[in-house]
């Protein structure tokens, strides 16, 4: 359980500020401020110390229903790579709760392919190519894209994935039900 997250959800469920908690707790504002972005552990007196302030016991802050905080940004490092071999595919929004879609930011070296077997999966995928060059082979029919092209395809056919120019190739996709 993260604590600094129940303990800024409940206070807001509460409508109470981190300083006028701290102030009911007997606390600094700072205290507050550090257990919420979990950068302090608070011991269990402490922590009953500032569940006075609201008034709650340590059974009703850990048995609470609080709604979890849906996120709605990422940031570049919170994109799980679930690319294989020199391939990265970092998936946005991956823990987001019953994620239909899956939405991904590639990334090719030069030479590199998703394999000498093609890919088959339920639900259909498209994507835009952002830079250099992707060869792209759907049912046996194959195309290089470049900079700004796009594709768009049912995913139950075969396809393939393979960079054949001579630098890295940027692609960002979308496919729908999520396959990763």
């Amino acid at each position: 359980m993260d604590v600094g997250e129940r303990l800024k959800e409940v206070r807001k469920q509460q409508g109470l500020s981190q300083r006028e908690l701290a102030k009911r707790a007997g606390v600094t504002n700072s205290t507050i401020s550090l257990i919420e972005q979990n950068r302090v552990s608070p011991s269990v007196s402490s922590l009953k110390k500032v569940l006075d302030g609201l008034p709650m016991t340590l059974q009703e802050f850990f048995t609470l229903d609080v709604p979890q905080k849906k996120q709605y940004f990422y940031s570049a490092q919170e994109h799980p790579n679930l690319g294989h071999s020199n391939i990265a595919l970092k998936v946005v929004g991956y823990h987001y709760p019953n994620r239909t879609l899956s939405v991904l930011h590639e990334f090719y070296p030069p030479g590199s392919d998703t394999g000498e077997d093609m890919l088959t999966h339920e639900g259909q995928e498209g994507g835009v190519v952002i830079q250099g060059l992707l060869e792209l082979t759907v049912d046996g029919e194959t195309r290089v894209l470049g900079k700004g092209d796009g594709y768009f395809f049912d995913s139950q056919l075969p396809h393939r994935f393979r960079n054949p120019g001579t630098e890295e190739c940027i692609v960002v996709s979308a496919n729908n039900p999520p396959s990763l």
